[in-house]
């Protein structure tokens, strides 16, 4: 009798600890449905802030994918209300899915080129005769640059996108006052910027450094957008501004296709991004021509050469 007792006594412990297992399970298991249906509902309130607001879908052929890197053309326009635009931005992004290096280079929108089927004119206005197709066209002729994908955003779509990832703003060190036709007053020193003040940022133009120094703001401004979608704190942030970017930007990727290319990067650790700007130092005066003002005639060749270095891939 006292060795049952003994037995029954010593199998207490084990239930209270299957019940205690079950209980955390329980609890886990809510904590995953809640924060599912909570991400859930973010999504689709980001894809609803953006019905009818994006650029419309453009027709697209990239170039065939024969390594581990990857090029993105980042387009930014200032749309207004009118039928066609000119591209402010211009950049590609390369992404090594190997090594996940991130390498990102700016275009200056002044550059001298030859747009096919058209006479030679400023960079920009590539995207405005022809849109994305014909400025990706203009590029891998000059330098013979692979371009797998495109994204576009409209500035407007831009400022929103901004305050949703970010509402209590993002930090910028603005290095001297700015106000002259950027639509909002910027003082110098380091601020929280909500999304027109640092588009406004983005787009200042009117000093000594002119163009040289926009695309220099237009980087920094991308490198602080990337720590804020990786920061802890706008974590829960994150599946409205996913879904609002659905609406926002236009891609050639399907809505699947942009997520997954996002989350592979994040998965892969801490991403650092490295810069340059075309035309490179020493390779470049500015001429001016009766049909397009002054504009950056560059040496093609010298910055092929480093296109091909600074991204590590043979440029033909």
């Amino acid at each position: 009798m006292e060795e049952q007792d003994y037995t029954r006594r010593s199998q207490r412990p084990k239930k209270r600890r299957l019940r205690k297992g079950r209980a955390l399970f329980t609890f886990l298991l809510l904590c995953v449905i809640v924060i599912a249906g909570y991400s859930i509902m973010q999504y689709r309130s980001g894809l609803q802030l953006a019905t009818d607001t994006k650029v419309a879908q453009e027709d697209f052929s990239g170039d065939k994918i024969n390594s581990d890197i990857e090029n993105y053309l980042l387009l930014g326009i200032d749309t207004r209300g009118e039928e066609k635009s000119r591209t402010d931005t211009m950049m590609v992004l390369s992404w090594n899915k190997k090594t996940n290096d991130v390498k990102l280079v700016s275009f200056m929108r002044d550059i001298y080129a030859d747009i096919p089927g058209y006479q030679s004119y400023k960079l920009n206005t590539a995207y405005y005769l022809g849109g994305v197709q014909l400025l990706k066209d203009t590029l891998t002729n000059m330098f013979g640059l692979p371009i797998h994908h495109y994204a576009l955003v409209d500035f407007k779509n831009f400022e929103s996108l901004v305050d949703i990832l970010a509402p209590n703003g993002v930090e910028i060190d603005v290095e001297k006052d700015m106000s002259e036709k950027i639509g909002v007053t910027l003082t110098k020193g380091t601020h929280n910027l909500n999304g027109q003040e640092l588009l406004g940022y983005a787009r200042f133009r009117h000093d000594a450094e002119g163009d040289f120094g926009r695309v220099a703001r237009q980087q920094k401004v991308i490198e602080a957008l990337k720590n804020e979608i990786l920061a802890p704190q706008n974590v829960f942030n994150l599946p409205k501004f996913i879904g609002a970017a659905q609406g926002y930007v236009t891609t050639d990727y399907s809505s699947t296709g942009e997520i997954q290319q996002v989350l592979k990067m994040v998965s892969k650790g801490k991403i650092s991004i490295e810069k340059a700007t075309v035309p490179i130092e020493g390779s470049y005066d500015f001429q001016n021509f009766s049909h397009a003002g002054s504009a950056i005639v560059i040496d093609e060749q010298k910055n092929k050469e480093f296109l091909s270095k600074f991204l590590g891939i043979s440029l033909e």
